[in-house]
């Protein structure tokens, strides 16, 4: 059965149409279609006809990440993903301090918005470390040992089932998290009297979020997965 994540996977230009549709892709893409329209009673037909009108037009290559060696995919992941979330957390951490300071009398989910941020910024920066020495490496390893037709030690974690697990479900926070900071920030939408810092704030906050979908996206329906099958495959071989 074909998942939202599958979709995806295929052509990452079909996101925006989940998007549209307020469907999430990312932390619950092991959804089906069928699923998520009886759910969201929404006109599946529709759907799948704009699903499929993105996937009968040409694809830039780029986009085509379900093609990429996962070692690619991974210096990907790190290089524009984990680099965009340590630089944007660096200005939006001081930019909503000083929203808080200014118009936070009259505007008081402002101190709530800062606090989950601040809360994301933390676990988000947690996370990226445990991928970028544990989980990746490891996924390297295996990659390399699949190269050389060589072997792979039994890693301290068992077996990568359980970090990807543990990802997997700080993905699920973040994403409650961000929920809850668009529904806050009326999707991101500033108010008649917001300053220049208050328009870039909301639309760095934004971009945040959308770059978040991208990047658990990536991980969730296309490493995590090949990453899995593979470890399979050498416990087949032993």
């Amino acid at each position: 059965m074909t998942t939202i994540g599958d979709f995806v996977a295929k052509d990452y230009r079909t996101a925006a149409i989940f998007s549209k549709y307020g469907i999430d892709f990312c932390c619950k893409g092991q959804r089906t279609i069928d699923e998520v329209c009886s759910k969201m009673n929404l006109n599946e037909p529709q759907l799948l006809s704009e699903l499929n009108a993105v996937l009968t037009t040409k694809n830039d290559a780029e986009n085509d990440f379900d093609s990429w060696s996962l070692d690619v995919l991974i210096d990907y992941i790190e290089k524009v993903h984990h680099r965009f979330v340590e630089e944007k957390t660096q200005i939006l951490i001081p930019f909503l301090a000083k929203l808080c300071s200014v118009h936070g009398e009259n505007h008081p989910e402002l101190f709530e918005i800062n606090t989950l941020f601040n809360d994301s910024a933390k676990e988000l920066a947690s996370h990226m470390k445990k991928e970028e020495l544990i989980l990746f490496p490891f996924i390297k390893e295996m990659i390399n040992a699949t190269k050389s037709h060589g072997t792979i030690g039994e890693p301290f974690f068992g077996t990568i089932k359980n970090p990807i697990a543990a990802m997997m479900n700080e993905h699920d926070s973040e994403g409650e998290l961000f929920r809850t900071i668009a529904a806050l920030t009326n999707n991101y939408t500033p108010p008649e009297d917001a300053c220049n810092t208050y328009r870039a704030t909301y639309a760095l906050l934004k971009e945040f979020e959308q770059d978040l979908h991208k990047h658990i996206h990536l991980e969730n329906n296309i490493l995590f997965p090949k990453a899995k099958a593979l470890e399979k495959f050498f416990s087949t071989e032993e």
